[in-house]
């Protein structure tokens, strides 16, 4: 591995804390942080008005994401990055994204009941009203339907954090 960066992601349900727990991992680790968020908002705020919608764009950013984190892992810098984790397809191409260029990778898996999240996102939505678009009880029950939890068959470097630590 020798002088390669490490890469940092998150994996939990809508309102679990990924964004939040993603500034303490940067802060700790020395590392870029890199929010999908902010990539959004910066080239698509318009243009996304759907889940449908987030789902395009966030594709469409994928390939420039993937060459800076590599670049950045290349040069030995570590990179938290603040995008979901939250299937196994999305796993596997932030794990293929370390893979290409021989860098280490760690999972942390936010743990978090429905009800705790539900309580974040109407909490966030209070705090930051341009998302309360997003951030509803619907959207979290749309968004929840398509989330799987790791497992050991992924091959993850894997962290977990439950709601009690």
């Amino acid at each position: 591995m020798g002088n390669k960066g490490k890469l940092f992601f998150f994996c939990g349900k809508m309102g679990a804390g990924k964004s939040t727990k993603s500034k303490i991992v940067a802060a700790e680790n020395n590392a870029v942080l890199i929010s999908e968020d902010d990539w959004l908002s910066a080239h698509y705020s318009l243009q996304i008005q759907t889940f449908d919608d987030y789902i395009k764009y966030s594709n469409i950013i994928k390939p420039f994401v993937k060459n800076h984190v590599q670049n950045l892992l290349n040069v030995g810098v570590n990179v938290v990055m603040d995008f979901p984790a939250n299937t196994v397809k999305q796993r596997a191409w932030f794990v293929s994204l370390c893979s290409e260029v021989n860098s280490e990778h760690e999972l942390c898996y936010l743990d978090v009941t429905d009800e705790k999240c539900l309580s974040q996102v109407a909490k966030r939505r209070g705090e930051q009203p341009e998302r309360a678009k997003f951030d509803t009880e619907a959207v979290f029950h749309h968004v929840t339907q398509y989330f799987e939890a790791p497992t050991v068959r992924e091959n993850l470097s894997l962290v977990r954090v439950d709601e009690y630590t």
